[in-house]
């Protein structure tokens, strides 16, 4: 009798013992939770917080790992004071995904408020607005992070009141990749600074027009390895360095070397003075081909190096 009634009992004890199933935790008038802060505070590692329209004056921490964080429905913006002097979101679990949500007017007192302040590894940005920021998105604290932005949308961040902030700006991570994004009228900072062993800019738009005073379109201060494809540039006439749009190695080649290449392009310099497309810094290869010239460019600038030296292969003016 004893063996019957443990084998009985078995079953509920083997479901009491397994992980909770994840839940769908919901923001907004008449939802669960009133702010998205409140979401935080009750989510558990893979849950989905569903963020419903409206203009929320809050900020939130994410401390749970595999979190889906997304809009449902149209016009749905986070502002106000930033957490921790950081940002809107900061986000420190692991693989987290943000999407359909518009961020803006963060500000910190050190001048870098971020629309999400990036702390944990692996973070994923789709669909996603940033309007207005000390820096857009400020992220990377580990060699092993991975951030993906993809179909997103930066306009009018960044500064240099104090230290330089900008429409992204990574750090020492493992992959920093940007698709399918448009980067508009930052401000004195740089559109993308990426620190990160490898850089992946493709399909995206990057354009001063008459009013961004942002200094480089693209900053790989580090070197590493990169691919920069596909992509639509423009700098524009108020920019702060109008001599470069895409700076490689300028704070030191320190990570480890791979090959960089910038190809099939468009690239116009509205500046009214002559501009290196690429400035490379370091003894890095740079390869440029296939990319293509409106304006006053010099395809690429830079001591002599492999790839570098030899000009650009199929690069053009029209």
């Amino acid at each position: 009798m004893k063996h019957r009634l443990a084998l009985l009992l078995l079953p509920a004890m083997l479901a009491s013992a397994s992980p909770a199933s994840a839940d769908t935790l919901t923001v907004g008038p008449g939802k669960t939770y009133a702010l998205p802060s409140a979401a935080a505070a009750a989510a558990q590692a893979g849950d989905t917080i569903q963020i419903f329209p409206g203009t929320y004056t809050d900020c939130a921490q994410w401390n749970v790992d595999r979190l889906v964080i997304e809009g449902v429905g149209a016009d749905i913006t986070i502002t106000g004071p930033v957490c921790g002097d950081k940002g809107l979101f900061v986000t420190r679990g692991a693989d987290i995904t943000v999407r359909n949500l518009t961020f803006k007017g963060a500000r910190a007192t050190t001048h870098n408020g971020a629309g999400i302040r990036g702390e944990g590894a692996i973070l994923t940005v789709e669909n996603s607005r940033f309007i207005d920021n000390d820096d857009g998105i400020l992220g990377g604290l580990n060699s092993q992070d991975t951030i993906v932005i993809k179909n997103s949308s930066f306009q009018g961040n960044g500064n240099c009141i104090a230290l330089c902030a900008h429409g992204i700006y990574i750090g020492h991570i493992a992959l920093l990749r940007v698709e399918n994004s448009q980067f508009t009228e930052q401000h004195e900072g740089h559109h993308i600074k990426s620190r990160a062993s490898r850089t992946e800019i493709t399909g995206s738009t990057i354009q001063d027009n008459a009013n961004g005073s942002a200094s480089y379109l693209v900053d790989i201060p580090n070197g590493g390895s990169a691919l920069i494809s596909g992509n639509q540039f423009e700098k524009g006439p108020k920019s702060q360095n109008r001599q470069v749009a895409i700076s490689v190695g300028a704070e030191g080649a320190s990570n480890p070397a791979g090959e960089i290449i910038v190809k099939d392009n468009v690239f116009t310099n509205d500046t009214g003075v002559a501009t290196a497309f690429v400035k490379n810094y370091s003894t890095l290869t740079v390869s440029l081909s296939g990319n293509r010239f409106s304006g006053a460019v010099t395809p690429i600038s830079g001591p002599p190096a492999p790839g570098n030296d030899a000009g650009a292969s199929g690069d053009r003016h029209p």
